[in-house]
Formats: structure tokens, sequence, C-alpha cells
């Protein structure tokens, strides 16, 4: 193989890796802020004063 062949070889291979990294980054920044809006959403949601008393009556 020629040098100007393995160039391009390499130089394709680096832009895939680069293009890989960037695709994990956006996922792993996309399933955080679902982490956080689901936290948000549950944080919301729960009563403090839910599950205090129990009717003990029948």
């Amino acid at each position: 193989m020629d040098i100007a062949g393995l160039s391009a070889v390499m130089s394709q291979s680096k832009v895939m890796e680069q293009a890989s990294l960037s695709v994990m980054k956006l996922a792993m920044n996309s399933g955080k802020e679902t982490a956080a809006a689901m936290t948000e959403m549950l944080e919301k949601a729960a009563s403090p004063n839910l599950g205090n008393h129990i009717d003990t009556r029948v």
C-alpha cells in the first residue's frame, strides 16, 4: 500500500472514531437530561404529608 492510500485510510478511521464519540456524547447528554427531568417530576409528585397518617377504623 502506498503512503497516500495509508494516509487516506487512517484519516477516514479517525473521522469515524470522532463521529462515534460525538454520537456517544449526545446519547449521554440525553440520558442525563431524561434522568434530571424524571427526578424533578418525582419530587413534584410526592406529597410531604402522604403516608403520615393511617386510618385504623374499619
